[in-house]
């Protein structure tokens, strides 16, 4: 979402964009928080933007699950008793964000958990995902849309009170060329027609 943030800034054709946090639209919308948006871009055409999807936080397990964890409640416990290893991102990106409120919600210390060797790290969610699948680790915390294209099943989702919500907002652009049109395809993409794909690969309509 970075990436496109700063191509639409620097003028790449654009009709609708839909970023994978708030933060990257509200870089682009003049009627953010200034402190977020500090550029004092605008780009948003007024009266379009919506929260179009959520992702889900997923606790994923191997093939067989041979740790039997069943719950993030479950996970909690295992890893206080130092009997699972689990699979996080790092700091710096946010699924390892949403992982660390999660272990903040069960008042772990991650630190101490590191230092005892019952969490390794991931520079990506893909990272992460690789080593739920080659059964490096007993388990990890990934998106549900990249659990789905990892062919992981999740066995358990965080709720909004362990980390919040993972908001996907949309919206037309003003330097759109098209935006009559493109206001109708983001209308079509808010349609039960176009959620059942968006849920057919790990997405869910915003609660």
């Amino acid at each position: 979402s970075g990436t496109l943030k700063t191509q639409i800034q620097e003028g790449a054709e654009c009709d609708l964009f839909i970023s994978a946090g708030q933060k990257q639209m509200n870089q682009l919308d003049i009627t953010a928080d200034p402190e977020v948006n500090t550029d004092k871009l605008d780009f948003v055409l007024e009266g379009t933007r919506i929260n179009l999807l959520e992702n889900r936080v997923t606790l994923c397990v191997p093939e067989g699950n041979p740790k039997d964890i069943k719950s993030f409640d479950d996970l909690a416990d295992k890893l206080k008793e130092g009997s699972v290893l689990m699979a996080m991102g790092n700091s710096d990106v946010p699924v390892g964000q949403y992982t660390q409120k999660i272990l903040a919600f069960y008042g772990l210390d991650e630190e101490k958990l590191a230092k005892d060797g019952v969490i390794t790290y991931g520079t990506n969610v893909k990272e992460v995902t690789t080593q739920v699948t080659e059964a490096s680790v007993d388990c990890g915390v990934v998106y549900c849309t990249d659990a789905f294209s990892a062919g992981l099943t999740p066995v358990d989702y965080a709720t909004k009170e362990m980390c919040g919500q993972v908001i996907y907002p949309a919206a037309v652009l003003n330097i759109s060329g098209n935006q009559e049109a493109a206001k109708e395809f983001l209308a079509y993409l808010q349609t039960d027609e176009a959620m059942k794909v968006f849920e057919a690969v790990g997405f869910a309509s915003v609660a």
